[in-house]
């Protein structure tokens, strides 16, 4: 439940715009874990990742402080997420991990906001008030 998520919405698609956010966060020594970008429209795309509770209002002071040189039309900050993960070494080797995982979420009725994959992990990010149901629903499907 530590976890906000962070979204960039109408920054330029254009070279160097996921650097200039990226970079100015780095310098500041604030980490992002889940990142995701939209499809290009319009000459714009939104950028969304999350950060820890406890970089939040750091990161949304740096955001609209450089919000013009940025260009973004809006950024907005969502902490009542929750981040769920399933990791093992297996995964890649296990075609239907992330199917199942999904399944887990669609029978609990949870909706899911983002996703982020690895060779060993999937993680997605819910509405907090789900968390609960979501990790007992995902526990149950692998340990039946």
């Amino acid at each position: 439940n530590n976890v906000a998520r962070i979204s960039l919405m109408g920054v330029p698609d254009r070279p160097g715009v996921a650097y200039s956010i990226f970079s100015l966060l780095a310098s500041n020594k604030i980490d992002v874990d889940i990142i995701l970008q939209s499809v290009g429209r319009d000459g714009t795309e939104d950028i969304t990742f999350t950060v820890s509770l406890a970089n939040r209002d750091m990161t949304m002071s740096l955001l609209n402080e450089y919000k013009d040189s940025l260009n973004a039309a809006e950024i907005i900050c969502d902490d009542n997420v929750s981040k769920i993960s399933v990791v093992g070494a297996g995964m890649q080797s296990n075609p239907g991990v992330a199917a199942k995982m999904f399944e887990a979420l669609y029978a609990a009725r949870v909706n899911i906001q983002m996703i982020s994959t690895s060779e060993i992990k999937i993680s997605v990010l819910i509405n907090r008030d789900d968390a609960d149901k979501a990790l007992t629903a995902i526990h149950d499907i692998f340990f039946e």
